[in-house]
């Protein structure tokens, strides 16, 4: 028994020696051949590289919600461009008084905020530096700063009075600071945003940067005085943090149904605003995502298979080109399963080969997204086995006529061979 796996053993490795000089010996076509299969492996790998760079930067920028919290806002967080856009424009602005019900009825939360945003806007200070017209602007309550996971880490938040009067105070977000106040301290100080004058009295911790956008570029204000400046018919977002993990599919349903109730959704009605999640925006961007993942796919399968052709092709050139050799090895003693080890090895090699270069080429191509956007890169393991998986199927498939025709050639018309 020993004796016959030793053997085995020591004609594969034979075999796949003699594959290996084969390539070697014919570099150019060999490089041709694998080189159809690393476009094709690439390209899978690529995009999957891609999509988990993508999900891993909306997960953690949706950190910003918190645990167990959710967000209720007017329209969905991502869109697609069909018919729903007018559909969803046409929906009722959700109200400051919408969410002062929820504060008060829903027993399942343990915080409830309410914010609303102005973005574009221009801060300048009064030592006459000012920013791009790029910073987001928040009203915000007190208990919105708890919802959005934000942390003071300079000065303090404004106080309920404070909330109550309107006043004119602002914390700011790490970007404003390092562009209107590197060299000084920033509370204390003013700043001027359409005209109007705010006093800082705190700065958020930084977050860092979500889908390629930074999470500090903001300044948050009591959400009294944003309805002051800027209107009070103000379409708001609703930041709910339930008590619990166990209770927060409770507090949902009772969110839902309060609001339902003062925005007089007709019952078997469909909802007029959208509640999202960390793991709804997840499922929603892979849904979003599905079809362009499927459909790269696919391109890719067919990329596979027109390198497999072309390695068939390039087995079959080979076995004409060394018809002689094999007749000569017949001869010699080598046996049809020896010669047909030798052709698939051969394939398998190539297909392998150029597996692996794709895969490379993938994580990295794939991984630049990750740069672009100041999450950690992403290594799609499970992707890159399946690949490997695939190129060896591939390289059998299609090495199995050339093997098989080499195995089956009548050495003495192999030796006659010109």
């Amino acid at each position: 028994m020993n004796i016959t796996l030793e053997r085995i053993f020591s004609e594969v490795k034979e075999s796949f020696m003699m594959a290996l000089d084969a390539i070697r010996i014919n570099k150019l076509r060999s490089i041709l051949t694998l080189l159809g299969i690393a476009v094709g492996v690439f390209s899978i790998i690529a995009v999957m590289t891609a999509m988990g760079v993508l999900v891993n930067s909306v997960e953690s920028g949706m950190t910003m919600l918190g645990s167990h919290t959710f967000q209720v806002q007017r329209f969905p967080s991502f869109q697609m461009g069909d018919g729903s856009r007018a559909k969803f424009r046409n929906r009722k602005k959700i109200t400051v008084e919408q969410g002062l019900a929820v504060k008060q009825n829903t027993s399942f939360a343990a915080a409830v905020g309410i914010e609303a945003w102005e973005s574009g806007k221009t801060v300048k200070s009064l030592r006459g530096e000012k920013t791009n017209p790029n910073v987001s602007l928040v009203g915000e309550d007190l208990e919105g700063f708890v919802t959005n996971n934000w942390t003071i880490s300079d000065g303090r938040l404004y106080s309920e009075e404070e909330l109550a009067s309107g006043r004119f105070l602002a914390i700011v977000g790490q970007d404003v600071v390092n562009k209107l106040f590197s060299k000084v301290n920033p509370l204390g100080e003013a700043i001027r945003i359409d005209g109007y004058e705010y006093k800082i009295i705190g700065v958020v911790e930084k977050k860092g940067q979500r889908l390629g956008g930074s999470q500090d570029n903001f300044i948050a204000i009591p959400i009294t005085t944003m309805l002051r400046v800027y209107g009070k018919e103000r379409d708001v977002h609703i930041m709910v943090q339930a008590k619990s993990p166990e209770a927060y599919d409770d507090c949902v349903e009772q969110v839902r149904g309060i609001l339902r109730t003062e925005r007089k959704v007709p019952p078997g009605g469909e909802d007029d605003f959208h509640i999202f999640s960390n793991d709804s925006l997840i499922e929603q961007f892979n849904d979003i995502t599905y079809y362009v993942r499927l459909g790269i796919m696919l391109i890719s399968a067919i990329a596979l298979i027109a390198a497999g052709v072309g390695i068939m092709n390039i087995m079959l050139v080979s076995v004409t080109e060394r018809t002689r050799e094999i007749g000569i090895r017949k001869a010699v003693g080598a046996k049809k399963s020896n010669i047909l080890t030798q052709f698939i090895l051969e394939a398998i090699i190539l297909s392998e080969v150029g597996g692996i270069i794709g895969i490379l080429l993938g994580v990295l191509g794939g991984n630049m997204a990750a740069l672009l956007m100041s999450v950690p890169p992403v290594i799609p393991y499970d992707w890159a086995l399946i690949g490997l998986a695939v190129c060896s199927l591939v390289g059998l498939t299609f090495g199995v006529y050339p093997a098989w025709k080499a195995a089956n050639l009548d050495p003495i018309d192999a030796l006659r061979y010109e």
